[in-house]
Protein backbone atom coordinates (compact mmCIF):
# COMPACT_ATOMS: atom_id res chain seq x y z
CA UNK A 1 0.00 0.00 0.00
CA UNK A 2 1.65 3.45 -0.73
CA UNK A 3 2.36 5.72 1.96
CA UNK A 4 -0.11 8.20 3.43
CA UNK A 5 1.05 12.04 3.38
CA UNK A 6 1.50 12.07 6.45
CA UNK A 7 4.28 9.37 6.48
CA UNK A 8 5.83 11.10 3.32
CA UNK A 9 6.26 14.61 5.01
CA UNK A 10 7.16 13.20 8.30
CA UNK A 11 10.01 10.85 6.55
CA UNK A 12 11.35 13.94 4.67
CA UNK A 13 15.47 14.42 5.42
CA UNK A 14 16.09 17.42 8.26
CA UNK A 15 19.61 17.70 6.14
CA UNK A 16 20.93 15.34 3.02
CA UNK A 17 22.40 16.40 -0.20
CA UNK A 18 19.32 17.15 -1.49
CA UNK A 19 18.58 20.15 1.57
CA UNK A 20 22.23 21.21 1.61
CA UNK A 21 21.60 21.50 -2.08
CA UNK A 22 18.33 23.95 -1.66
CA UNK A 23 20.11 25.61 1.17
CA UNK A 24 22.68 26.64 -1.11
CA UNK A 25 20.63 27.88 -3.75
CA UNK A 26 18.71 30.55 -1.18
CA UNK A 27 20.64 33.56 -2.24
CA UNK A 28 18.98 33.20 -5.40
CA UNK A 29 15.44 33.95 -3.88
CA UNK A 30 16.11 34.45 -0.80
CA UNK A 31 13.60 33.19 2.19
CA UNK A 32 11.55 31.34 -0.30
CA UNK A 33 12.33 28.03 1.18
CA UNK A 34 12.40 26.58 4.57
CA UNK A 35 13.01 22.74 5.16
CA UNK A 36 9.49 21.93 6.75
CA UNK A 37 9.33 18.21 7.66
CA UNK A 38 7.10 16.56 9.82
CA UNK A 39 3.41 16.72 9.38
CA UNK A 40 2.30 18.47 12.23
CA UNK A 41 4.80 21.05 12.56
CA UNK A 42 4.40 21.67 8.96
CA UNK A 43 0.73 22.31 10.20
CA UNK A 44 1.41 24.60 12.81
CA UNK A 45 4.12 26.77 10.26
CA UNK A 46 1.48 26.86 7.69
CA UNK A 47 -1.64 27.66 9.38
CA UNK A 48 -0.49 28.82 12.75
CA UNK A 49 -2.46 26.56 14.62
CA UNK A 50 -1.67 25.88 18.12
CA UNK A 51 -4.78 23.56 19.69
CA UNK A 52 -3.77 19.98 19.33
CA UNK A 53 -7.35 18.70 19.09
CA UNK A 54 -7.76 21.25 15.79
CA UNK A 55 -4.09 19.91 14.49
CA UNK A 56 -5.18 16.35 14.61
CA UNK A 57 -8.30 17.19 12.65
CA UNK A 58 -6.85 19.32 10.11
CA UNK A 59 -4.23 16.25 9.87
CA UNK A 60 -7.14 13.75 9.47
CA UNK A 61 -8.64 15.73 6.87
CA UNK A 62 -5.22 16.28 4.77
CA UNK A 63 -4.95 12.49 5.15
CA UNK A 64 -8.69 11.58 3.25
CA UNK A 65 -8.36 14.38 0.84
CA UNK A 66 -5.02 13.25 -0.30
CA UNK A 67 -7.04 9.91 -1.18
CA UNK A 68 -9.60 11.11 -3.13
CA UNK A 69 -8.86 10.79 -6.83
CA UNK A 70 -10.54 14.16 -7.80
CA UNK A 71 -8.04 16.60 -6.18
CA UNK A 72 -4.66 15.68 -7.51
CA UNK A 73 -2.87 15.31 -4.08
CA UNK A 74 -1.57 11.66 -5.16
CA UNK A 75 -1.04 11.88 -8.45
CA UNK A 76 1.19 14.87 -7.81
CA UNK A 77 3.03 13.28 -6.28
CA UNK A 78 3.89 10.46 -7.92
CA UNK A 79 4.91 12.58 -10.92
CA UNK A 80 7.59 14.15 -8.44
CA UNK A 81 8.56 10.69 -7.27
CA UNK A 82 8.50 9.51 -11.06
CA UNK A 83 10.36 11.91 -12.26
CA UNK A 84 12.94 12.00 -9.40
CA UNK A 85 13.70 7.75 -9.75
CA UNK A 86 14.21 7.97 -13.40
CA UNK A 87 16.62 10.88 -13.39
CA UNK A 88 18.95 9.02 -11.30
CA UNK A 89 19.40 6.81 -13.73
CA UNK A 90 19.40 9.64 -16.10
CA UNK A 91 22.50 11.21 -13.99
CA UNK A 92 24.45 7.54 -13.84
CA UNK A 93 24.29 7.82 -17.83
CA UNK A 94 25.71 11.80 -17.60
CA UNK A 95 28.48 11.00 -15.13
CA UNK A 96 29.45 7.83 -17.21
CA UNK A 97 29.71 9.98 -20.46
CA UNK A 98 31.99 12.77 -18.12
CA UNK A 99 34.18 9.75 -17.13
CA UNK A 100 34.32 8.30 -20.54
CA UNK A 101 35.44 11.98 -21.73
CA UNK A 102 38.35 11.75 -19.31
CA UNK A 103 39.56 8.19 -18.71
CA UNK A 104 40.37 6.69 -22.17
CA UNK A 105 39.76 3.48 -21.32
CA UNK A 106 36.56 4.25 -20.44
CA UNK A 107 35.74 5.97 -23.77
CA UNK A 108 33.24 3.33 -25.59
CA UNK A 109 30.96 4.61 -22.83
CA UNK A 110 30.50 7.25 -25.33
CA UNK A 111 28.98 5.08 -27.42
CA UNK A 112 25.92 3.71 -25.21
CA UNK A 113 25.81 7.08 -23.02
CA UNK A 114 24.36 9.92 -24.57
CA UNK A 115 26.33 13.45 -24.65
CA UNK A 116 25.99 15.15 -21.75
CA UNK A 117 24.12 18.08 -23.68
CA UNK A 118 21.21 16.13 -24.88
CA UNK A 119 21.04 14.54 -21.60
CA UNK A 120 20.53 17.29 -19.57
CA UNK A 121 18.52 19.01 -22.00
CA UNK A 122 16.30 16.56 -22.26
CA UNK A 123 16.08 15.87 -18.32
CA UNK A 124 15.41 19.77 -18.14
CA UNK A 125 12.09 19.73 -19.96
CA UNK A 126 10.82 16.57 -18.66
CA UNK A 127 10.92 18.00 -15.53
CA UNK A 128 9.34 21.45 -16.34
CA UNK A 129 6.57 18.84 -18.32
CA UNK A 130 6.07 17.22 -14.73
CA UNK A 131 5.72 20.31 -12.80
CA UNK A 132 2.76 21.64 -15.58
CA UNK A 133 1.18 18.41 -15.31
CA UNK A 134 1.16 18.44 -11.65
CA UNK A 135 0.22 22.50 -11.30
CA UNK A 136 -2.62 21.73 -13.66
CA UNK A 137 -3.78 18.81 -11.61
CA UNK A 138 -3.67 20.41 -7.91
CA UNK A 139 -5.59 23.63 -9.24
CA UNK A 140 -7.79 21.77 -10.86
CA UNK A 141 -7.41 22.32 -14.49
CA UNK A 142 -8.83 19.78 -16.61
CA UNK A 143 -5.62 19.38 -19.05
CA UNK A 144 -1.84 20.47 -18.83
CA UNK A 145 -2.10 24.06 -19.97
CA UNK A 146 1.64 25.66 -20.43
CA UNK A 147 0.56 29.25 -20.36
CA UNK A 148 -1.83 29.19 -17.23
CA UNK A 149 1.29 27.38 -15.65
CA UNK A 150 3.85 29.73 -16.95
CA UNK A 151 1.08 32.59 -15.82
CA UNK A 152 1.63 31.30 -12.39
CA UNK A 153 5.09 30.41 -12.20
CA UNK A 154 5.58 34.27 -13.01
CA UNK A 155 2.98 35.71 -10.66
CA UNK A 156 1.98 33.33 -7.55
CA UNK A 157 4.62 30.39 -7.40
CA UNK A 158 6.75 30.99 -3.81
CA UNK A 159 7.91 28.82 -0.98
CA UNK A 160 8.88 25.15 -2.14
CA UNK A 161 7.22 25.41 -4.93
CA UNK A 162 9.38 28.54 -6.66
CA UNK A 163 12.49 26.59 -5.04
CA UNK A 164 11.66 23.88 -6.96
CA UNK A 165 12.16 26.16 -10.44
CA UNK A 166 14.99 27.73 -8.99
CA UNK A 167 16.80 24.84 -8.10
CA UNK A 168 16.06 23.27 -12.00
CA UNK A 169 17.33 26.36 -13.31
CA UNK A 170 20.64 26.31 -11.39
CA UNK A 171 21.21 22.13 -11.19
CA UNK A 172 19.87 21.30 -14.62
CA UNK A 173 20.17 24.39 -16.36
CA UNK A 174 22.98 26.56 -15.55
CA UNK A 175 25.45 24.34 -13.80
CA UNK A 176 25.76 21.51 -16.72
CA UNK A 177 25.00 23.39 -19.84
CA UNK A 178 26.13 26.75 -18.65
CA UNK A 179 24.73 30.35 -19.56
CA UNK A 180 23.25 29.73 -22.89
CA UNK A 181 21.68 26.73 -21.36
CA UNK A 182 18.28 27.91 -23.05
CA UNK A 183 19.96 27.98 -26.99
CA UNK A 184 21.47 25.01 -26.38
CA UNK A 185 17.86 23.10 -25.09
CA UNK A 186 16.28 24.93 -27.90
CA UNK A 187 18.53 23.37 -30.32
CA UNK A 188 18.76 20.23 -28.81
CA UNK A 189 14.76 19.88 -28.73
CA UNK A 190 14.36 21.20 -31.92
CA UNK A 191 17.58 19.41 -33.38
CA UNK A 192 17.03 16.22 -31.75
CA UNK A 193 15.06 13.05 -33.67
CA UNK A 194 11.82 12.21 -32.09
CA UNK A 195 12.97 8.53 -31.44
CA UNK A 196 16.29 9.72 -29.78
CA UNK A 197 13.68 11.61 -26.84
CA UNK A 198 11.28 8.62 -26.48
CA UNK A 199 13.91 6.44 -26.13
CA UNK A 200 15.29 8.32 -23.05
CA UNK A 201 14.83 6.62 -19.49
CA UNK A 202 13.09 9.25 -18.26
CA UNK A 203 10.52 9.91 -20.55
CA UNK A 204 10.03 5.90 -20.71
CA UNK A 205 9.45 6.72 -16.70
CA UNK A 206 7.00 9.38 -17.46
CA UNK A 207 5.37 8.45 -20.91
CA UNK A 208 2.09 7.59 -19.36
CA UNK A 209 1.35 10.97 -18.06
CA UNK A 210 2.54 13.25 -20.76
CA UNK A 211 -0.65 14.01 -22.85
CA UNK A 212 -0.74 13.55 -26.32
CA UNK A 213 -1.75 10.12 -28.51
CA UNK A 214 1.28 8.96 -30.09
CA UNK A 215 5.01 9.97 -29.61
CA UNK A 216 5.16 12.97 -31.55
CA UNK A 217 2.55 14.55 -29.81
CA UNK A 218 4.36 14.15 -26.47
CA UNK A 219 7.42 15.67 -27.43
CA UNK A 220 5.03 18.57 -28.97
CA UNK A 221 4.00 19.18 -25.89
CA UNK A 222 7.58 19.04 -24.23
CA UNK A 223 8.67 21.77 -26.73
CA UNK A 224 5.69 23.78 -25.49
CA UNK A 225 6.46 23.49 -22.12
CA UNK A 226 9.72 24.75 -22.48
CA UNK A 227 8.97 27.50 -24.78
CA UNK A 228 6.31 28.54 -22.27
CA UNK A 229 9.05 28.86 -19.43
CA UNK A 230 11.84 30.49 -21.30
CA UNK A 231 11.11 33.78 -20.76
CA UNK A 232 10.78 33.46 -16.88
CA UNK A 233 13.82 31.65 -17.07
CA UNK A 234 15.65 34.26 -18.87
CA UNK A 235 14.29 36.83 -15.98
CA UNK A 236 15.40 34.89 -13.42
CA UNK A 237 18.99 34.92 -14.87
CA UNK A 238 19.39 38.36 -15.66
CA UNK A 239 17.62 39.48 -12.41
CA UNK A 240 19.76 37.60 -9.88
CA UNK A 241 23.07 37.28 -12.06
CA UNK A 242 23.08 33.86 -11.34
CA UNK A 243 26.54 32.06 -13.03
CA UNK A 244 27.70 28.68 -12.96
CA UNK A 245 30.77 29.78 -11.20
CA UNK A 246 28.48 31.66 -8.43
CA UNK A 247 26.67 28.33 -8.39
CA UNK A 248 29.40 26.00 -7.35
CA UNK A 249 30.40 28.69 -4.87
CA UNK A 250 27.17 28.91 -2.56
CA UNK A 251 27.30 24.70 -3.14
CA UNK A 252 31.07 24.90 -1.89
CA UNK A 253 29.73 26.72 0.88
CA UNK A 254 27.53 23.58 2.25
CA UNK A 255 29.34 20.68 0.05
CA UNK A 256 32.97 19.62 -0.34
CA UNK A 257 33.14 19.57 -4.15
CA UNK A 258 36.42 17.76 -5.09
CA UNK A 259 36.02 18.47 -8.55
CA UNK A 260 36.04 21.63 -10.56
CA UNK A 261 34.61 21.04 -13.60
CA UNK A 262 31.50 22.27 -13.32
CA UNK A 263 29.27 19.48 -15.59
CA UNK A 264 30.88 16.73 -13.91
CA UNK A 265 29.56 18.28 -10.40
CA UNK A 266 26.22 18.31 -12.13
CA UNK A 267 25.90 14.92 -13.30
CA UNK A 268 27.18 13.94 -9.83
CA UNK A 269 24.35 15.65 -7.87
CA UNK A 270 21.61 13.92 -10.62
CA UNK A 271 22.78 11.11 -8.78
CA UNK A 272 22.37 12.44 -5.36
CA UNK A 273 19.43 14.31 -4.99
CA UNK A 274 16.26 14.45 -5.09
CA UNK A 275 15.24 17.88 -4.81
CA UNK A 276 11.69 17.48 -7.07
CA UNK A 277 10.52 15.37 -4.95
CA UNK A 278 11.18 16.25 -2.08
CA UNK A 279 10.26 20.18 -2.75
CA UNK A 280 7.21 18.35 -4.70
CA UNK A 281 6.24 16.83 -1.56
CA UNK A 282 5.99 20.17 0.69
CA UNK A 283 4.16 21.58 -2.37
CA UNK A 284 1.61 18.94 -1.68
CA UNK A 285 1.53 18.76 1.69
CA UNK A 286 0.98 22.88 1.71
CA UNK A 287 -2.12 22.48 -0.63
CA UNK A 288 -3.58 19.67 1.52
CA UNK A 289 -2.65 21.36 4.77
CA UNK A 290 -4.64 24.79 3.39
CA UNK A 291 -7.66 22.79 2.78
CA UNK A 292 -7.96 20.88 5.18
CA UNK A 293 -7.53 24.02 7.51
CA UNK A 294 -10.57 25.66 5.52
CA UNK A 295 -12.64 22.69 5.89
CA UNK A 296 -11.99 22.13 9.49
CA UNK A 297 -12.41 25.64 10.56
CA UNK A 298 -15.71 25.60 8.97
CA UNK A 299 -16.94 22.49 10.54
CA UNK A 300 -16.15 23.74 14.38
CA UNK A 301 -17.97 26.75 12.83
CA UNK A 302 -21.31 25.02 12.77
CA UNK A 303 -20.61 22.44 15.33
CA UNK A 304 -20.72 25.77 17.99
CA UNK A 305 -23.77 25.79 17.02
CA UNK A 306 -25.54 22.59 18.09
CA UNK A 307 -25.32 20.40 20.64
CA UNK A 308 -22.57 18.08 21.34
CA UNK A 309 -23.82 14.32 22.17
CA UNK A 310 -22.16 12.67 24.98
CA UNK A 311 -19.98 9.92 24.45
CA UNK A 312 -17.97 10.49 27.55
CA UNK A 313 -18.76 6.82 28.67
CA UNK A 314 -17.80 3.36 27.55
CA UNK A 315 -21.65 2.51 27.85
CA UNK A 316 -22.39 4.62 25.17
CA UNK A 317 -20.50 2.84 22.60
CA UNK A 318 -22.67 0.29 20.58
CA UNK A 319 -21.71 -2.89 20.13
CA UNK A 320 -19.45 -4.05 17.06
CA UNK A 321 -22.63 -5.64 15.60
CA UNK A 322 -24.49 -3.32 15.64
CA UNK A 323 -22.42 0.04 15.48
CA UNK A 324 -21.24 -0.03 11.50
CA UNK A 325 -23.31 0.38 8.48
CA UNK A 326 -22.74 -0.57 4.83
CA UNK A 327 -21.67 2.69 3.02
CA UNK A 328 -20.58 4.18 6.24
CA UNK A 329 -16.68 5.52 6.09
CA UNK A 330 -14.23 3.65 8.95
CA UNK A 331 -10.59 3.93 10.13
CA UNK A 332 -9.03 0.23 8.89
CA UNK A 333 -6.11 -0.78 10.85
CA UNK A 334 -3.17 -2.26 8.25
CA UNK A 335 -0.75 -4.30 10.38
CA UNK A 336 1.71 -4.05 8.44
CA UNK A 337 2.21 -0.27 7.88
CA UNK A 338 0.75 0.14 11.78
CA UNK A 339 -1.20 2.52 11.11
CA UNK A 340 -5.07 3.26 10.44
CA UNK A 341 -6.27 3.54 6.55
CA UNK A 342 -10.12 5.17 5.54
CA UNK A 343 -12.01 3.09 3.72
CA UNK A 344 -15.98 2.45 3.65
CA UNK A 345 -18.06 -0.88 4.32
CA UNK A 346 -19.11 -2.26 1.05
CA UNK A 347 -20.85 -5.44 2.44
CA UNK A 348 -21.42 -6.95 6.35
CA UNK A 349 -21.13 -10.95 7.16
CA UNK A 350 -20.99 -11.93 10.57
CA UNK A 351 -18.53 -9.74 12.17
CA UNK A 352 -16.77 -8.88 9.09
CA UNK A 353 -16.86 -6.17 6.81
CA UNK A 354 -15.56 -5.98 3.41
CA UNK A 355 -13.85 -2.59 2.83
CA UNK A 356 -12.80 -0.60 -0.21
CA UNK A 357 -9.76 1.90 0.97
CA UNK A 358 -10.78 5.48 -0.32
CA UNK A 359 -8.31 6.85 -3.15
CA UNK A 360 -7.12 3.01 -3.67
CA UNK A 361 -8.35 0.49 -6.51
CA UNK A 362 -10.50 -2.54 -6.10
CA UNK A 363 -7.68 -4.79 -6.07
CA UNK A 364 -6.88 -3.72 -2.48
CA UNK A 365 -10.50 -4.09 -1.10
CA UNK A 366 -10.52 -6.97 1.99
CA UNK A 367 -12.23 -8.20 4.17
CA UNK A 368 -11.34 -7.12 7.96
CA UNK A 369 -12.22 -8.12 11.26
CA UNK A 370 -14.17 -6.08 13.65
CA UNK A 371 -10.90 -5.51 15.80
CA UNK A 372 -9.73 -3.57 13.10
CA UNK A 373 -12.01 -1.38 12.32
CA UNK A 374 -13.44 2.06 14.25
CA UNK A 375 -15.23 5.12 13.77
CA UNK A 376 -14.03 8.68 15.78
CA UNK A 377 -15.75 11.40 17.06
CA UNK A 378 -13.08 13.78 17.36
CA UNK A 379 -15.02 16.21 18.85
CA UNK A 380 -15.36 14.42 22.28
CA UNK A 381 -11.27 13.94 21.83
CA UNK A 382 -8.44 14.74 24.11
CA UNK A 383 -5.38 16.93 22.96
CA UNK A 384 -4.22 13.74 21.49
CA UNK A 385 -6.97 12.71 19.56
CA UNK A 386 -8.60 9.84 21.72
CA UNK A 387 -11.70 9.61 23.94
CA UNK A 388 -13.46 7.69 26.27
CA UNK A 389 -14.93 4.82 24.45
CA UNK A 390 -12.56 4.92 21.39
CA UNK A 391 -11.38 1.97 20.24
CA UNK A 392 -7.56 1.84 19.73
CA UNK A 393 -4.68 -0.75 19.04
CA UNK A 394 -2.12 -0.89 22.05
CA UNK A 395 1.41 -1.95 21.90
CA UNK A 396 3.29 -4.70 24.05
CA UNK A 397 6.92 -4.41 24.31
CA UNK A 398 7.15 -8.00 25.71
CA UNK A 399 4.93 -9.65 22.70
CA UNK A 400 6.59 -7.07 20.14
CA UNK A 401 2.96 -6.75 19.00
CA UNK A 402 -0.29 -4.66 18.71
CA UNK A 403 -3.39 -5.63 20.67
CA UNK A 404 -7.02 -4.34 20.13
CA UNK A 405 -8.63 -2.36 23.38
CA UNK A 406 -10.92 0.32 24.46
CA UNK A 407 -9.91 3.43 26.17
CA UNK A 408 -11.74 2.98 29.78
CA UNK A 409 -10.27 6.47 31.13
CA UNK A 410 -8.78 9.02 30.61
CA UNK A 411 -6.58 11.17 32.79
CA UNK A 412 -3.69 13.61 31.28
CA UNK A 413 -1.59 11.50 29.00
CA UNK A 414 -2.37 8.42 30.43
CA UNK A 415 -5.39 6.07 29.06
CA UNK A 416 -7.14 3.44 30.93
CA UNK A 417 -7.82 0.11 28.41
CA UNK A 418 -9.74 -2.90 28.79
CA UNK A 419 -8.18 -5.59 25.79
CA UNK A 420 -10.71 -6.83 23.36
CA UNK A 421 -10.78 -10.44 24.03
CA UNK A 422 -9.24 -10.65 27.86
CA UNK A 423 -11.16 -10.18 31.23
CA UNK A 424 -10.56 -6.87 33.39
CA UNK A 425 -7.62 -8.26 34.99
CA UNK A 426 -5.63 -7.06 32.03
CA UNK A 427 -6.84 -3.57 32.40
CA UNK A 428 -3.77 -1.20 32.83
CA UNK A 429 -2.65 2.29 32.19
CA UNK A 430 -1.03 3.03 29.17
CA UNK A 431 0.78 5.95 27.96
CA UNK A 432 0.27 7.75 24.70
CA UNK A 433 2.80 6.90 22.53
CA UNK A 434 1.80 3.08 23.25
CA UNK A 435 -1.64 3.47 21.69
CA UNK A 436 -2.86 4.32 17.89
Amino acid sequence: MDKSIIQLVDELPTDNITVKVLKALDYVAPGEWSNLTGFDNSIRSITGETDAKVIQRIRDRAATLYQDPQKGYQFAIKLYQAIDKADTAMGTAALANKLGEKIGFLSFLGNITPKADVTQSIDLVLKIAVEIIAFCKLNGIPQPNPQEFANSLANNYQNASLMRMVALVCIDGILPLGPDFLSKIHNVISGTDTSAITQNPVFSAINNFLPGSNPSDKVGFLSQGFNSVQGWMNDLVSKTGITPQSISSNLGNFIQIANDNLDFVAAFLDQTTNYYEHTGTQTVARGLILEAYTLVKEEIKQEQQKPIQDVSSASAVKSDKNQYEVSETVEVWDSEDEDWYQGTIEKIQDDQFFIHYLGYGSSYDEWVGQDDIRTRDLRAADDNGYAVGQKVKCWDDEQEAWYSATIQQIQNQQYFVHYADYDSSYDEWVDSDEIS
